[in-house]
């Protein structure tokens, strides 16, 4: 029996840290195997979601798909990949953040062109899914795809849309929708004989391209690249589309560039040692830890991060200020969400699950203790409370960014507003709240100079609230936008789905 894949990065269960929606992968390789090739890029990112995996493949004649919920390698096995042959793969690891944690919402999605078949994964969110979904009734309302089986992801839509037009190449349609699609997204996708490749005009998501021997590469992170050993090339180009064959790659510009990628890609999400835009993120992170020390100095005996999101800018803290770096806790790595209640006795289970203190390490010490970001601060009060009762005589908290104060729209599941901490209280506040001595977050301008990314290329939106690409009312927001509509679907047989 396989696993249910519900292995997370949450340290205090039901605290839910920010999260990243998809990682894609593609690969055009003739005389590889393609599958294993894509199993291992996903491997590689399979930090950018962990809920369900699939690959599909094409010898040139014949397509072919498998996907599951759970991780890569709960997924797949040996056999599953042999079965999947071919010369072009297209792969996905999801993190819902619009449409169900389902598998019918599972990708790549599929649909039927008039020349073959379609596969096609996403990483980000759209903002206008509903526009696209009211296009597809209009023009296509025949070719529902994926969405008549309650696919509720806004990726199923753009394929319906991708699939829908009888009188052009796939590669027509392509450049006639894409211009109309708004919001964050790498699509990565294929034909039975090409490989394609888009990211929109603000590559807020990271998309690289890279070369094999006898093919190419694209994906997520630079880190998918290294694992599989193609060289980078470059990235994809905000507002670029291009596609690959027999023929070699080809480059289209569907969309006027307005650089603004993801700052909490270097705070967060992306893997240590993956660079986005010549900046490798470890890098980032340990400078954002040196600013954070300059800006919010304390007299300590030890820092100590939060494992594992919180040991770069932990490192560099501890580099600017001179104060040891050491490990105050331990991590288990190996689980996930549990569904057994606690009983009483054992209600104080909670973040040990996660994390158990060294308390020969930390007893009488003075505390610095560095994370990435505190979203609810459930985690940072249950952490803080620990310590304490471990024997640290004072717990000083850095957050290696400023505070989240807005919810993202271009694929990172945060909480709500309402539900975001710094959104109603004062620092001072937050301090008392979640018990510490004292709390530091670095500055904005601290943060961007750790990318070394110029300001007007970056999405801050989830620390100051303006947001690169313009919202649609709020009834058209949301992760369950299309599930409303999923019932409609299904009794009038025509579409009113969603997205991944």
């Amino acid at each position: 029996m396989r696993g249910d894949g519900k292995l997370t990065h949450e340290t205090f269960p039901g605290e839910k840290s920010p999260q990243d929606e998809c990682g894609v992968f593609g690969v055009w390789a003739p005389g590889e195997e393609v599958a294993k090739l894509a199993f291992f890029g996903l491997y590689a990112i399979q930090h950018r979601g962990q809920e369900s995996a699939g690959i599909a493949t094409s010898d040139g004649k014949k397509m072919l798909a498998y996907k599951d919920m759970g991780l890569v390698s709960q997924v797949f096995d040996e056999a599953t990949l042999e079965s999947l042959h071919g010369h072009i793969a297209v792969g996905h690891c999801r993190y819902s953040t619009t449409g169900s944690s389902a598998w019918r919402n599972a990708q790549p999605t599929m649909g039927k062109t008039a020349f073959g078949t379609v596969a096609l994964g996403h990483n980000g969110n759209l903002t206008n899914t509903q526009e696209l979904l009211e296009l597809l009734e209009t023009r296509y309302p025949e070719h529902a795809g994926d969405l008549r089986g309650g696919t509720t992801t806004d990726t199923a839509v753009l394929t319906a849309l991708l699939t829908g037009n009888p009188d052009s190449s796939l590669e027509q349609t392509v450049m006639e929708i894409l211009p109309q699609v708004k919001g964050a997204f790498c699509f990565v996708f294929m034909d039975e004989n090409t490989l394609y490749a888009a990211r929109d005009a603000q590559g807020v998501r990271p998309l690289v391209l890279g070369r094999l021997n006898r093919g190419w590469v694209v994906a997520s992170e630079s880190a998918a690249l290294d694992i599989i050993g193609a060289s980078f090339v470059r990235e994809v180009e905000p507002g670029e589309f291009i596609a690959i064959d027999e023929n070699g790659l080809r480059s289209f510009q569907f969309a006027e560039k307005k650089p603004a990628g993801c700052v909490f890609e270097y705070v967060y999400l992306a893997r240590p040692d993956t660079t986005i835009n010549g900046r490798v993120v470890y890098e980032a992170r340990v400078e954002m830890g040196r600013t954070l020390a300059r800006e919010h100095p304390i007299e300590a005996d030890l820092v100590i991060p939060t494992p594992e999101s919180g040991t770069p800018a932990a490192i560099g803290y501890s580099e600017q200020s001179g104060i040891p770096f050491g490990h105050g806790l331990v991590k288990n790595s190996y689980v996930g969400r549990t569904f057994i209640q606690p009983s009483d006795t054992l209600r104080q289970l909670g973040i040990r699950l996660k994390l158990n203190p060294l308390r020969e390490t930390i007893k009488g010490k003075r505390l610095v203790v560095v994370d990435d970001s505190i979203v609810r601060g459930n985690t940072q009060r249950a952490l803080v409370k620990m310590l304490k009762e471990a024997g640290a005589s004072e717990v000083h908290v850095r957050i290696s960014s400023p505070p989240i104060e807005w919810p993202c729209f271009y694929g990172i599941d945060f909480a709500s507003r309402a539900e975001l901490i710094a959104s109603g209280l004062a620092v001072a506040d937050i301090k008392q709240s979640i018990g510490a001595d004292s709390l530091g977050y670095l500055s904005e301008s601290g943060m961007i100079e750790a990318t070394q990314q110029p300001a007007n290329n970056l999405c801050t939106a989830c620390f100051t609230g303006k947001y690169p690409i313009e919202l649609p009312s709020e009834e058209r927001l949301g992760k369950n936008l299309l599930e409303k509509g999923v019932a409609t679907i299904k009794s009038e047989d025509h579409i009113h789905g969603t997205k991944s």
